[in-house]
């Protein structure tokens, strides 16, 4: 975008106009608008008029440019307004950590942004909202956007499963519901769902139980759930069933955990399934690591690897009622690109993407390949 030159701007901050005058306010307003514009356009909404610049700002922006510039005693203050201005409103848009109380248990979500459709970004096994910090800040750029912890994973609490008095917790009912209570709750309006593995068959049940809720989904290589008891033979079945209940009544279970939950392990394991693993930096290990260290994080783990039942990808997307596109990193090892095509082929799905040389977490992996698709789906559907 490129603003025109004008000797008289009028800066408007979200409808309240600072015309130019001799006032040493005004013009401490005027330069913190000139540098906002030469240096930080991506951060705000510029729409150049005659003679002005209307700048859409958050109120905390607000604030800040309105104490800034009344605090300028000379123009020597003046001349680092920019800069001060410019940390001050990335600080004012930056990703947010909060806690929501769902059900009596505590939820950790991050949020940034203040304007635009409202995606919520929910993750993987294993993983956490952490694992969208390469997608959050860009796409909160123009819209309203959460990462959720789902319950049992991340820093939101994990209640024994033992202890909750039903037959399983950790389900993708479960975790439907959740997402749904979050968005009537905290997002306060409908939302995109982008889901990675697992998370996209949270999203897509959440769409399932209800329609109202979501506006579309994207997929990026959702678990195909292989181990689901339906594709097994059925002589293998017994098998497994035996086996899930040694891992969750005996102390195999919790060695097997241990084995897990050490940095070595889970950086190898993430070496598996990323293409380029030079991606995979000692900071990602440590967060997906450190939360994973939580009291109770071993039961989730367990029950989780032994859910083989509930509901398939290709059960789900047919009754969607949304929009949805599918979009797979080709070099995943665990979930095949050649079995995930398969669901390109329902009514629902308008478009499968393939995400050359990318492995199984596309968002962290490429997000300049994740964030404009996004981008782009959302714009289609945002009417």
């Amino acid at each position: 975008m490129i603003i025109p030159a004008t000797p008289y701007p009028v800066v408007a901050f979200s409808g309240r106009e600072c015309h130019p005058s001799n006032s040493h306010t005004n013009r401490s307003y005027r330069t913190v608008a000139a540098g906002l514009l030469s240096r930080r356009r991506d951060l705000l909404k510029i729409t150049p008029k005659k003679n002005s610049y209307y700048i859409k700002l958050n109120s905390s922006a607000r604030r800040s440019i309105s104490h800034l510039a009344a605090s300028s005693v000379d123009q020597t203050q003046e001349s680092n307004l920019p800069d001060e201005i410019s940390r001050s409103i990335e600080q004012a848009l930056a990703v947010r950590t909060c806690t929501w109380n769902w059900r009596g248990y505590r939820v950790r979500y991050q949020c940034a942004g203040s304007e635009g459709p409202a995606l919520v970004l929910v993750h993987g096994f294993g993983a956490n909202s952490d694992h969208w910090g390469k997608n959050i800040t860009f796409l909160a750029k123009s819209h309203r956007v959460y990462s959720i912890d789902l319950i049992g994973y991340g820093y939101s609490d994990k209640p024994n499963p033992r202890d909750v008095g039903i037959g399983s917790f950790y389900t993708f009912e479960t975790w439907a519901s959740q997402l749904n209570d979050f968005c009537s709750d905290v997002v306060k309006d409908e939302a995109f769902f982008i889901c990675n593995s697992i998370g996209g068959l949270v999203g897509l049940q959440a769409a399932v139980m209800d329609p109202q809720v979501c506006k579309g989904i994207v997929l990026l290589n959702i678990s195909l759930r292989m181990l689901h008891i339906k594709k097994q033979p059925w002589y293998g079945r017994p098998f497994i069933r035996s086996f899930q209940s040694l891992l969750r009544n005996t102390e195999v279970g919790k060695v097997f955990f241990r084995a897990v939950a050490t940095e070595k392990s889970v950086k190898s394991i993430l070496c598996q399934c990323y293409y380029d693993t030079s991606k995979v930096t000692d900071e990602l290990v440590e967060k997906i690591l450190i939360p994973g260290l939580e009291p109770g994080a071993a039961d989730v783990f367990l029950e989780f690897i032994c859910y083989s039942g509930g509901p398939l990808p290709e059960e789900l997307i047919p009754q969607v009622k949304c929009p949805v596109i599918v979009a797979w990193g080709d070099k995943d090892p665990w979930e095949p690109i050649e079995l995930g095509k398969a669901y390109g082929e329902f009514d629902t799905v308008e478009e499968f993407v393939t995400l050359p040389n990318v492995g199984h977490c596309p968002q962290d992996e490429a997000p300049e390949l994740v964030n404009p698709l996004v981008v782009n789906f959302v714009a289609r559907h945002s009417s």
